[in-house]
């Protein structure tokens, strides 16, 4: 009987949860109405649906469900951040801070706000991709307007001192803006606590359905305004225009809901697998490295480099396992790693390396199955490599 393949690559994607497909179902053939209807019963469950997962959504992030607008994804909320805050702001500064190690839908845009004649500051990160809150402090000047720094990274899984940061910003008077999309769901988010005026949430990596994210847009303390990116028809507070994706939406309130109240037990679960993973693994095979910060790191992430092991051969070698050689947004690119460049390493280092996201659905069949393909993958590979062969007989 052939194995099923093992699912690791949950930053990536996840599977949405059964229970929410479950409870978007019904809004595709029976609550088909549009939520902006508000002539007729079918129009007003939809704005019930929509209204019920603001507040789940709202709720997990210590937000106001005023505060959440819907989105197409993190991608599309932190283009409406960036250009929205840069734009409604310009008149006050035009400078915006971010890191080398942000994921590129937030690199993209603030490089075309770059192009548009802003002033840009990309902060280096130290070894284990963590951001220092005084270079955040330094790098503030009276023309500041917008600070974009992710909370977890979606690479190495380094969690940054967002709380610090927040603060740091709140003193400059400076708007803060963090890509949540590998956080929310994962680890606590408190946009009060950490001092978060923006931050963006996407609901397949939180095992909801894809093409439905969500932007936190503070009201108060400041009152943050935005200018829109999208034109027409005023939904969303004038902010995002379109109907409202009613079924994604309920998916990706649920799949919040889910969370929230899983999210302790699950995390502490998520984290034995993925620690029993890398235990096996460093058990069994010889110069592994870890990636990223050995204890400020989300959960279910592993970031590996095999030395003198070239990381899209080992990916071709664990075909029944997903996992990536870093961002599913750039993979396809095939060049080195922007983040573990950042870190300090080679692009030698950098093309070694293997990108473990643990899930909701793994088990510890699975990671010691796993555990044993990357041992065999990686000897047979090695026993190849004539850089290992030299290695091993002392060469220089």
């Amino acid at each position: 009987m052939t194995r099923p393949a093992v699912y690791m690559d949950n930053h990536a994607t996840t599977r949405v949860d059964p229970r929410v497909v479950e409870a978007m179902l019904p809004f595709f053939d029976r609550e088909y109405g549009n939520a902006a209807s508000r002539t007729h019963a079918f129009g007003w469950r939809a704005e019930e649906a929509a209204t019920r997962a603001r507040i789940q959504v709202a709720r997990l992030i210590g937000a106001d469900p005023k505060e959440i607008i819907f989105t197409s994804g993190a991608t599309e909320s932190n283009n409406l951040a960036i250009f929205g805050a840069f734009e409604a702001l310009r008149a006050k500064g035009d400078h915006v801070i971010t890191a080398a190690t942000e994921h590129n839908a937030v690199l993209d845009p603030i490089e075309r706000l770059g192009a548009r004649g802003a002033n840009v500051t990309v902060l280096p990160v130290d070894r284990d991709a963590r951001v220092d809150p005084d270079a955040v402090r330094r790098a503030i000047t009276e023309r500041t307007i917008l600070v974009s720094l992710m909370i977890a990274n979606n690479e190495v899984g380094t969690i940054h001192p967002v709380a610090e940061i927040g603060r740091i910003c709140k003193e400059k008077g400076v708007l803060f803006h963090s890509d949540a999309a590998q956080a929310v769901g994962k680890i606590p988010v408190d946009v009060q606590a950490a001092g978060i005026d923006l931050l963006s949430i996407s609901a397949h990596k939180v095992y909801g359905p894809k093409g439905i994210g969500a932007l936190y847009v503070r009201r108060r303390d400041p009152r943050v305004v935005l200018e829109p990116v999208l034109h027409g028809g005023g939904h969303e507070r004038g902010l995002r225009p379109g109907t409202l994706n009613v079924p994604g939406i309920v998916g990706l309130g649920t799949a919040l809901a889910i969370a929230a109240a899983e999210m302790p037990e699950e995390s502490v679960r998520l984290k034995d697998l993925r620690d029993r993973l890398h235990r096996g693994i460093v058990e069994r095979v010889e110069d592994v490295r870890l990636n990223g910060h050995a204890v400020d790191r989300l959960p279910h992430n592993l970031n590996l480099s095999f030395a003198h092991v070239e990381g899209e051969a080992l990916l071709m070698a664990l075909d029944d396992v997903a996992v990536s050689s870093g961002s599913a947004c750039t993979s396809a690119r095939k060049e080195p790693s922007h983040v573990l460049r950042a870190m300090g390493r080679s692009d030698d280092q950098a093309v070694t390396s293997i990108r473990f996201g643990l899930g909701r659905f793994n088990t510890r069949d699975e990671v010691d199955y796993v555990v044993e393909r990357v041992e065999g993958a990686v000897k047979r590979l090695r026993a190849i490599s004539p850089l290992h062969s030299m290695a091993r007989g002392g060469a220089r």
